[in-house]
């Protein structure tokens, strides 16, 4: 890929992250509508559990939401993430909250980004562990990025390979098997790609952090991804 495919890849990566900051803001969506399948839409699929990045906030995964709402998902978002700044561990006792709340089971997570860590993490748990059959990230930095260590916010400097708690996860082979790795040929924000060592790791022919959220592919893989986790529980 050269410079000029790098280049348009970020520009048009960033407008995506513009055009959905600011609709997610002034065309606020109540999640409870996500709850109640859409009508005509399939009876008897698996509950999803949405969690976005950082600095992303549920509304940021829109298009993914929509996409599972009209397949007949009910889906889940644990508002008190906020923009999703607090540590991994923090924000996983938070959707572990939400989870135990609800009462859910057979649940899919399905994350951005920094939301796939916390997805993870919520697998290490082991009252939650039991409740969630698959994790499918879609360009989750699982070995870091090495960007990270410029910067001096412990919000992304938490996602250096040299992380603590970003460690004890990647060392964590035994749950890999119920995960599901949605990646594209360009991240310009994980340089090392998010290969996970025993998941099912699809690469598409994408480019971009953000903007592959609401790409067809994604969503497609998403899909057969949520199928897999349902055959594995049958």
């Amino acid at each position: 890929m050269n410079l000029l495919e790098r280049g348009r890849a970020w520009m048009l990566d960033y407008a995506y992250v513009g055009f959905w900051q600011v609709h997610g803001f002034i065309l606020r969506e109540d999640p409870a509508r996500y709850l109640t399948p859409a009508p005509g839409a399939p009876a008897g699929k698996v509950p999803v559990l949405l969690i976005p990045g950082i600095y992303e906030t549920w509304q940021f995964m829109r298009p993914i939401a929509d996409h599972l709402h009209r397949a007949g998902h009910p889906v889940h978002v644990v508002q008190k993430l906020g923009y999703n700044r607090g540590t991994v561990e923090a924000m996983a006792l938070l959707a572990a909250g939400y989870i135990e709340e609800h009462d859910l089971t057979d649940v899919v997570v399905v994350a951005h980004s920094k939301g796939g860590l916390i997805g993870k993490f919520l697998m290490t748990m082991s009252s939650i562990a039991p409740r969630i059959t698959r994790l499918v990230a879609i360009n989750t930095p699982f070995s870091g990025s090495v960007y990270a260590n410029f910067f001096l916010l412990p919000s992304i400097r938490a996602f250096s390979p040299r992380d603590r708690t970003l460690r004890a996860l990647l060392a964590n082979l035994e749950i890999n098997a119920h995960i599901t790795s949605i990646y594209g040929r360009f991240d310009p924000h994980i340089p090392g790609g998010s290969f996970v060592e025993g998941a099912r790791n699809i690469q598409l022919d994408t480019m971009g952090h953000f903007r592959p959220i609401a790409d067809a592919r994604v969503l497609q893989e998403v899909d057969r991804a949520i199928e897999a986790g349902e055959r594995d529980t049958a």
